[in-house]
């Protein structure tokens, strides 16, 4: 199959001048139709091809290996800059197109194209790129770890061919040197005050001597050599593997052992004891920022905060129905405390959890057309989350797949403490990360080969994240939630993206501490210590990110009873989440507007001519 890139690539090379180092230039626009949908794509090519160039890894991610020698250069305010002026040029060209002579569907990638260019220009501009840039590992989403992952051999990296294993060891290059600028950084934000919170670095420590440890000969990074395909031939095996085991010593394990010792010895004494971002200069700008970044508009944190608690205290409620079906005579905190202690809801194993995800999918596969005319090709993999981030780690979380198929896309499910998991939750969870969930909305945009790159390969976390919640609530029309406790597992996680609510703007708006935010989850739901702990530390260092979840999911039930309201005997549920999954991870805003057209084309397509009326 053709690589979208490729076509993409070849549409700049129509475009003569067009394509610059930092972004595109759109030709003339024109009121024609046909010259605006032309300057259109020709856009989306140009800044999608520059962005490749920019994000080697983004490509890798894609299947596309162009550029697979590299990773970019992160945290080098060169890269900054160059994204900055790339924003700029996108939407400078994007303004030149006339969006009114453009197709419904055309409009509809008009509005996620510059949304999305406007969100990233302003979390690039100088006063919130001071608070970002200087703080660029956290122990939820680092390079260090991104990047072993990648080097493992079960990334989106290939190891199948010799050019494969080259750019392997070129990309070890890049890392090292990354490393680098993040210790840069790091002390740029030493010395004006803005540093991450105690606990974060004292994660991202323990990570990095976590890979430090392994030795050479058992290094994640070695481990594409230590077992090679058999397109490798025979007598290169043994000089890659020589030169993979002394990039390992020379060069990777020393740049990670001069990272952590300096957290450890320096950055971490100058560390906040604070966790919010309200206690850090510039912290609430950067909050709001990054509110508006999970929910796609901007919201204000007492209002989500107040949202939450409601959200709390209504699916208590239901909670309490639950209780009073299986006979449990105690209060609802005490059922929280009856799961997270009762034998029989712990899993004796890891196969004993994973044969249990694998059940639920079964019981699924048969169940899902009622509900979706168009399935993913991709197929689904289920498998732990891997050992250097289980601690840290989500319960669950999806690695999306490529779309020629030939990568699989993965339901990770964690592993970590044993004896914390229970599992009551194990369908709700498999619904949100694999079927229906992530798995369809991700890989049903990649495998649309009609959408724009960033529609297919893009996204947002309230579309995601909200489809990802929603995905859960099908449960109950498929009948899988029928067993009593099965439905408390919906119900909890359910109730645990409301707590989010509550908790996350508690932290970054209201001061909570680290202690106070995983109390209100022990008192509030069943999760164990070690998963509120996990959950907490989570919010500290990705903030705003899980309030995506319950403002995505809340919008999305809404469009659907507002379009059951409307339609009535008409509604197709089929048709009604074709629309929409069928343009990729739309903004909230664009997602409303293209379902209240579908809605209104649906009614005029049905109703009677005047002709027919009696």
């Amino acid at each position: 199959m053709t690589h979208p890139v490729l076509l993409a690539a070849a549409l700049v090379a129509l475009l003569s001048g067009c394509a610059t180092a930092t972004g595109p230039a759109a030709p003339p626009a024109s009121a024609s139709a046909p010259a605006a949908s032309m300057a259109l794509r020709l856009l989306f090519a140009a800044s999608d091809e520059a962005e490749l160039r920019r994000d080697p890894v983004e490509a890798m991610s894609r299947g596309d290996l162009r550029f697979a020698g590299g990773i970019g250069e992160p945290f080098s305010p060169a890269a900054q800059a160059a994204e900055r002026a790339a924003a700029e040029a996108d939407l400078a060209a994007l303004a030149r197109i006339n969006r009114a002579a453009l197709t419904p569907e055309e409009q509809i990638s008009y509005d996620v194209f510059a949304w999305r260019r406007r969100l990233d220009l302003r979390g690039l501009q100088p006063d919130l790129l001071a608070v970002r840039a200087v703080r660029p590992l956290d122990h939820f989403n680092g390079l260090h770890t991104d990047f072993a992952q990648l080097s493992s051999g079960e990334g989106a990296a290939p190891f199948k061919t010799m050019t494969d294993y080259e750019n392997g060891l070129s990309r070890m290059d890049g890392f090292v040197a990354a490393l680098g600028r993040a210790e840069a950084r790091m002390r740029e934000g030493m010395a004006a005050g803005v540093v991450q919170p105690r606990v974060v670095t004292a994660n991202v420590v323990t990570q990095l001597s976590e890979l430090i440890d392994e030795g050479v000969e058992s290094s994640t990074f070695l481990r594409p050599a230590r077992a090679f395909p058999a397109t490798v031939p025979a007598a290169e095996q043994a000089r890659l593997r020589a030169a993979y085991t002394a990039a390992v010593r020379d060069e990777v394990r020393p740049a990670l052992i001069r990272l952590r010792d300096f957290m450890r010895s320096e950055y971490l004494p100058a560390s906040r004891e604070t966790v919010g971002l309200l206690h850090m200069p510039g912290g609430p700008a950067l909050y709001r920022w990054r509110i508006e970044a999970s929910a796609t508009e901007p919201r204000d944190p007492e209002a989500v905060h107040q949202l939450g608690l409601r959200e709390v205290a209504r699916i208590q409620a239901e909670m309490e129905g639950v209780k009073r079906q299986v006979g449990f005579a105690g209060t609802l905190p005490q059922f929280f405390e009856h799961i997270r202690t009762d034998p029989r809801f712990k899993p004796r194993s890891r196969e004993e959890l994973t044969e249990g995800y694998r059940a639920v999918e079964r019981r699924l596969e048969p169940l899902l057309p009622r509900l979706f005319s168009t399935l993913p090709r991709t197929p689904l993999d289920i498998r732990p989350v891997p050992a250097l981030t289980e601690k840290g780690a989500a319960r669950g979380s999806y690695a999306a797949g490529s779309p020629d198929g030939s990568r699989p896309g993965v339901f990770y499910f964690n592993a970590y403490d044993l004896p914390s998991r229970t599992t009551p939750s194990i369908t709700t969870l498999f619904l949100h990360e694999g079927a229906p969930g992530h798995h369809f909305q991700i890989m049903l945009a990649a495998e649309n080969e009609a959408l724009p790159p960033f529609q297919r390969f893009g996204g947002n976390t309230a579309f995601v994240e909200g489809w990802g919640l929603y995905a859960e609530s099908l449960g109950r029309e498929l009948g899988v939630l029928d067993d009593p406790y099965q439905l408390y597992g919906f119900l909890d996680s359910d109730l645990f993206r409301a707590i989010r609510l509550v908790v996350d703007t508690g932290i970054h708006a209201k001061g909570w501490t680290r202690e106070q935010a995983i109390n209100y989850i022990l008192a509030n739901s069943s999760r164990g210590r070690s998963n509120a702990t996990a959950e907490v530390e989570r919010y500290i260092a990705n903030p705003g990110q899980a309030l995506s979840y319950k403002i995505g999911a809340l919008k999305i039930r809404e469009l659907r009873s507002r379009a059951e309201r409307t339609l009535g005997p008409r509604f197709d549920v089929r048709a009604f989440h074709e629309q929409v999954l069928g343009s990729g991870a739309l903004p909230l805003p664009v997602l409303e507007a293209k379902i209240n057209a579908w809605t209104a084309r649906t009614l005029r397509a049905r109703a009677p001519s005047p002709a027919a009326r009696p």
